[in-house]
């Protein structure tokens, strides 16, 4: 049964924050430097080494604040009423999560998280059956992970990054093929770790260097 981050077992995962900074990304494995907790730079800088020669990896979104969060939250909030109409409060925290993930325990705003593909040499993104962000509704079911209404290509890709990303420690969100995630309690929970390594982070210090 998939885990949502609506889930009370994330919420109730401590959390002792390792203190890492947030850098930015080097440019090859995001042309926009997102920002992401040194520890998880340093990750997906091993996973680039995993791939086939010719294939790469393009992250497209890191850290986030927590307005910007909660204004995802609000916006998907309306679309998941405007497709389930009467949905009641319990049941549309959840069919949210599926999505974006509640702010107390968002991946992203711990700097622990990342939205990335699979690009060719020449920066082209290879096909994964459904554009990054595509919700459940705009996809039918097509952003999760394991979705079978897929063509053998796409999925073909979507395990390739899953084996390079698995590698080197990450977690996968099961509804969000492209959310990966290393030290934040959602992955505390899915590994066994005792504890978390990354809380909320508010503001956006910066490491010397993106090593």
């Amino acid at each position: 049964m998939t885990i949502l981050l609506s889930d009370p077992r994330v919420r109730a995962m401590p959390v002792r924050d390792s203190g890492s900074t947030l850098v930015p990304l080097p440019t090859q494995l995001s042309p926009a430097a997102c920002l992401v907790r040194v520890e998880l730079s340093i990750r997906l800088q091993d996973a680039a080494t995993r791939l086939p020669a010719g294939v790469g990896l393009k992250v497209v979104e890191g850290h986030r604040s927590p307005a910007l969060q909660e204004q995802i939250i609000a916006r998907y909030s309306a679309e998941v009423c405007a497709a389930h109409p009467g949905v009641g409060p319990a049941e549309l925290d959840r069919l949210v999560s599926r999505f974006v993930a509640p702010l107390g325990v968002a991946p992203h705003v711990a700097g622990s998280a990342v939205d990335l593909t699979l690009v060719a040499a020449d920066g082209t993104e290879l096909p994964m059956g459904t554009p990054i962000d595509a919700t459940p509704e705009q996809s039918r079911g097509r952003c999760f992970t394991d979705s079978p209404d897929i063509t053998p290509d796409e999925r073909a890709n979507r395990e390739l990054l899953g084996s390079a990303l698995r590698a080197v420690g990450l977690v996968n969100y099961p509804t969000e093929w492209w959310h990966w995630s290393w030290g934040d309690r959602y992955w505390a929970l899915l590994t066994g770790a005792p504890f978390a390594l990354h809380a909320p982070i508010l503001a956006r210090p910066l490491a010397p260097s993106a090593a």
